[in-house]
């Protein structure tokens, strides 16, 4: 994929004080689904804001195809918008509603009328123009503000929390169509969101941001089972945190660590390992095992624990264990309960190494 729009070194403040977004550098290739995620006041939105022409950077350059458009008022950059809360004009049809981003680029009424049914075809809305937005459903107007962007054949869609306002169904339903809308089109889509699982869907790649900066780039695989650090970690899907003490330097690329009560374990490690430092490991939930004292342990690594609590949630069940080194949740697929041990039985939690992540501090 072709380089399409770079942020070199871009800075934001509204204050003069502090930076809304510190430094961004960031690249987007044509044609590819970019998720911006971050929680509230990460900066996400304020850099999509900066690449529609709705903001202006404090330094730094923004570039579309090699070429500073920071200067570019929004309505030269032919960029589509669909916003959370869809913008339609209520008093318009949905015809009337697609046709007006071409009425006011001077596209003759033949082209636009051609153009507006092709783009109810493309989210599935065909036969709907003489519709009133009062009278769509919720997925239904999003389709049609989806529509609305992509009439005049843009080169960039911006998208800014478009599925926050639809019920979880919905919203499921959408992030699916509006993924299947990319691999058809091809176009170059950036997409802000809170929700990490969203981003996870729908992203070619996702840039997870904190405090105005990104602190992972990297495709859903790679941010899932190899976060950068601990934040990244925390914000991407749920894991189990335990403090440690590195006692071992690294080794093809993993440490021996020391949790607390004395069990030592290995793992892969994010950064640099030295012995004697403290460190934090994280394990994903569905990477730990729960057997019986008196069952086959042949994991890497191996913590005796306490079943606490067993609850069951349909596709697994959610095991919550009492360590010496705090609690840990195991989440262990429905067909496997069977054998789990009962609650306030003794166990043994054991998981891979490589399903280990050693944080160094």
């Amino acid at each position: 994929m072709t380089q399409f729009v770079e942020f070199d070194s871009v800075c934001k403040t509204y204050d003069g004080r502090s930076n809304v977004v510190e430094q961004l550098d960031l690249a987007v290739a044509e044609g590819e689904f970019l998720s911006l995620l971050g929680p509230s006041g990460s900066g996400k939105t304020t850099t999509l804001m900066m690449l529609a022409g709705f903001e202006r950077p404090t330094a730094g350059h923004i570039r579309l195809r090699g070429k500073s458009i920071e200067s570019l008022p929004p309505y030269k950059r032919n960029f589509g918008m669909v916003f959370q809360n869809y913008a339609l004009f209520p008093h318009m049809t949905v015809g009337e509603n697609l046709a007006f981003p071409l009425s006011v680029r001077g596209i003759d009424k033949g082209d636009a009328a051609r153009r507006v049914q092709r783009a109810l075809d493309m989210v599935r809305l065909p036969g709907m123009e003489t519709r009133m937005p009062a009278q769509l459903s919720g997925g239904q107007q999003q389709r049609v503000a989806v529509a609305r962007a992509l009439v005049f054949e843009p080169q960039l869609i911006l998208m800014d929390e478009p599925l926050g306002a639809l019920d979880k169904q919905l919203r499921e339903e959408m992030q699916l169509e509006l993924r299947s809308l990319h691999d058809r089109l091809g176009i170059t889509m950036v997409y802000v969101t809170h929700d990490q699982s969203e981003a996870m869907t729908m992203s070619d790649r996702v840039a997870v941001f904190r405090q105005g900066s990104i602190q992972q780039i990297d495709d859903p695989r790679r941010l899932y089972e190899r976060p950068a650090n601990l934040f990244v970690a925390s914000f991407i899907g749920e894991n189990n945190r335990l403090r440690a003490q590195v006692v071992g330097d690294a080794s093809a690329g993993e440490c021996v660590v020391q949790i607390e009560g004395g069990t030592t374990v290995r793992g892969v490690v994010a950064g640099t390992c030295q012995a004697q430092s403290p460190a934090t490991i994280s394990i994903r939930p569905e990477h730990v095992n729960v057997v019986t004292t008196a069952g086959h342990v042949n994991a890497d690594n191996r913590l005796p624990a306490r079943v606490a609590e067993t609850i069951f949630l349909g596709s697994h069940v959610r095991v919550r264990l009492q360590t010496a080194a705090g609690e840990l949740v195991a989440n262990v697929p429905a067909q496997n309960a069977h054998a789990l041990p009962a609650a306030g039985a003794e166990a043994i939690a054991q998981w891979a190494a490589a399903s280990t992540v050693v944080f160094p501090e």
